[in-house]
């Protein structure tokens, strides 16, 4: 059997420079590239010690977690032990997730005959599995895993970051009440001209049983003006509760929205709870979030304790 030294120490080299840049994104840690590439160079230095019989005594657990501390050290300096700890459960996580995928995906392309040609019987009854994996296939295979392990990571992280600003919405209009998760836009302006009162956009769907038929699909076909005088003819509960809001949208001109005046609006938004009549309801005929994580835009000012109290006070 030929082994290229070269070849092992080249590709641990980019291994575990991938593996500690991860780790510094992970745990938002600067990195310089010389220290990386240093770090990286004491890892796959250690991995080509494996072919000098004399230094077998190295392969221990204590010397390879010790060798993990101080390639941590060299890349990302000690600036704290809580610091510390956190790179290092983060640079353990990383390598046993992209060791896993890669012995998922070979598991996954393994033939029925490949398993039982593993399959070794002991003398003693028992049973063990020979398994190999091709150092190309794990060369190949390994930044596709990480890759997809930052991918999902990320989608993690602004995930958590939005579900900060998602809260619970109830708004109640003549005893009907609609619950929806609502996401809290602090750039959010839009305010009826007139009155000056804020404008909560909500997903028309969720108020299809209520609208006229005939405005089914046809919020974002026809403008809301000719909507508006189409619900003149027809038998509608809260034909006087719709207003017509302008605004104008991104890359596009002055348009006019639908909008209901609720009785009530509640908005649960972590452990505070904020309360308000003084608010129209403006009906958007798309979806708001693809993912559904939300489905109604609150306005900042609907947020603001002074609401609250204001809701408080008899009409």
């Amino acid at each position: 059997m030929v082994v290229y030294i070269d070849l092992i120490f080249a590709a641990n080299l980019l291994i575990d420079g991938i593996l500690l840049w991860l780790t510094g994104w992970l745990v938002k840690l600067k990195v310089s590239w010389w220290r990386l590439i240093l770090s990286a160079l004491v890892g796959a230095l250690y991995v080509v010690m494996m072919f000098v019989p004399e230094l077998s005594f190295l392969y221990t657990f204590l010397i390879k977690f010790g060798l993990s501390v101080v390639m941590l050290w060299i890349a990302f300096g000690f600036r704290s032990l809580q610091s510390y700890l956190r790179a290092l459960g983060a640079f353990y996580m990383i390598n046993f997730a992209a060791a896993g995928g890669i012995v998922g995906v070979h598991y996954l392309l393994q033939s029925s005959g490949d398993i039982w040609n593993g399959i070794l019987f002991t003398s003693s009854g028992g049973q063990a599995y020979r398994f190999k994996i091709g150092f190309w296939f794990v060369l190949a295979l390994f930044p596709l895993v990480l890759l997809l392990f930052k991918v999902i990571q990320s989608s993690k992280v602004r995930r958590e970051q939005l579900e900060t600003y998602i809260g619970e919405v109830c708004v109640e209009i003549e005893g009907v009440s609609v619950l929806c998760p609502g996401l809290l836009d602090t750039g959010n302006r839009l305010n009826d001209p007139l009155t000056r009162i804020p404008v909560m956009v909500m997903e028309a769907s969720l108020w299809e049983g209520h609208l006229p038929a005939s405005w089914k699909g046809r919020l974002t076909e026809i403008s809301s003006d000719k909507l508006l005088l189409e619900a003149d003819g027809q038998s509608f509960a809260w034909q006087d509760r719709l207003r017509l809001v302008p605004y104008r949208g991104v890359n596009r001109g002055a348009s006019l929205m639908l909008a209901l005046k609720p009785d009530l609006v509640t908005i649960k938004l972590g452990e505070e709870t904020f309360i308000s009549k003084r608010v129209l309801i403006g009906l958007d005929g798309g979806t708001l979030s693809g993912d559904g994580a939300y489905r109604a835009v609150i306005h900042p000012d609907l947020t603001q304790r002074e609401a609250a109290v204001e809701a408080a006070v008899p009409s």
